[in-house]
């Protein structure tokens, strides 16, 4: 074991794999870490539809994470969907818990691409507890504007760069569609534009690319290169093939 990295995914099951727990763990394998999964919630689904969610208990959600830490030195986490901002604080506690110094890479998954929603009301209380143990958070555009509706991005944004990092998926832009942008140090702004031309939309591209983010930080990158080697290895990944599941490339690193 003493040869491996460790990087840990919690996470729904998506039974297609493009997306959740066993999309995050393709990820980490093609960046050379050995993932590990705890599973929140098991979805029925495929690409193209998202039919029921059956969320996982709270305690079991837990006991998996103790159980894994008692064996394994993780130091870089990736979070996805679970039951609620609450669920998500308890998560959260626990992971600082057992190693105070965690990496915690959120991704806000808010809906499914089908339109299904996860969460409809934000506890602004956990929501804000959760951020300030958080490394980086990584919504996309419609989620950032779904985080506070009466906000506007802007504002939005200041808030949670008050808080922790932010990378701003860019996938769902009107103006400037796959500009990414990465706040950090509470005012620093860097901007990410697309690598290539042409784009194949792929299913669970958000897991792929905040598992490419956190696998990245496991290597022990620096901030700017971790983010931008995560966005090129997205981008390898949308255009992979013409299919709404994409192909990773385990020669990429």
């Amino acid at each position: 074991m003493t040869n491996k990295t460790y990087i840990l995914t919690i996470a729904g099951l998506d039974p297609s794999s493009g997306a959740g727990i066993t999309s995050d763990i393709k990820t980490f394998e093609a960046h050379g870490l050995y993932g590990l999964s705890v599973c929140t919630a098991v979805t029925v689904q495929n690409d193209i539809d998202f039919k029921t969610c059956t969320w996982i208990e709270e305690s079991v959600i837990i006991n998996q994470i103790e159980t894994l830490f008692e064996r394994y030195n993780v130091t870089v986490v990736k979070i996805g969907i679970i039951e609620s901002w609450n669920v998500l604080l308890k998560v959260v506690q626990t992971l600082i818990r057992l190693n105070p110094k965690i990496k915690i890479i959120l991704d806000p998954i808010l809906n499914a691409s089908s339109g299904f929603k996860f969460h409809k009301n934000i506890d602004l209380d956990a929501f804000n507890a959760v951020l300030e143990h958080c490394y980086f958070i990584m919504p996309n555009y419609n989620e950032i504007q779904a985080l506070f509706p009466d906000k506007s991005i802007s504002e939005t944004i200041e808030y949670i760069s008050e808080k922790t990092n932010i990378y701003l998926k860019g996938g769902h832009r009107t103006d400037k569609k796959g500009w990414d942008e990465i706040y950090h140090s509470g005012i620093v702004q860097i901007n990410f534009r697309p690598g290539v031309h042409t784009i194949h939309e792929k299913h669970g591209s958000g897991c792929v690319i905040s598992a490419a983010l956190a696998s990245n930080f496991a290597k022990q990158m620096e901030l700017e290169d971790a983010c931008r080697l995560a966005k090129q290895y997205t981008e390898q990944f949308l255009n992979s093939n013409h299919s709404l599941l994409g192909t990773h490339n385990y020669k990429y690193l």
